[in-house]
């Protein structure tokens, strides 16, 4: 049974990564590269942000979003489905334990764990989207 779930989680695994190396290997780089007689302002306009592209973080020109909150809602989708796996998982191992201790807390942890794993994913996203909404410049 564990084999199982195991190489289940890996195969879902697998999707978001593929998916990824595709999406970056599409990603463009908006201007050509410069010549190297830039000065100390430039560099320190590229620091903040200046004349790069804003399709990396999304909004701008670009429309749409951009990788990293592609990258976000992907895990997020993926750790809340994997959540609410866990938590039939737990719920199953629950009603099955015919009244043995061991198994019922074991279901118990399953369950409780899968809770706390959705909190987390949420703060996570949470926290990811009011940086990139506050640092990136629309």
């Amino acid at each position: 049974m564990k084999k199982t779930i195991m190489n289940a989680l890996r195969g879902l695994l697998i999707v978001p990564v593929l998916g990824l190396t595709v999406g970056l290997a599409t990603v463009s780089v908006a201007q050509p590269a410069q010549a190297f007689d830039q000065s100390i302002t430039d560099g320190a306009g590229s620091a903040k942000g200046e004349g790069q592209s804003p399709c990396l973080f999304g909004g701008g020109e670009c429309g749409g979003d951009g990788i990293f909150k592609t990258i976000t809602n992907v895990l997020l989708f993926l750790v809340g489905a994997v959540s609410v796996i866990m938590l039939i998982i737990g719920g199953i191992r629950y009603t099955i334990s015919q009244g043995d201790s061991t198994a019922i807390t074991s279901a118990k942890n399953t369950i409780l764990y899968a809770v706390i794993g959705i909190i987390v994913s949420l703060l996570a996203y949470a926290v990811v989207n009011f940086v990139l909404s506050s640092f990136v410049q629309s």
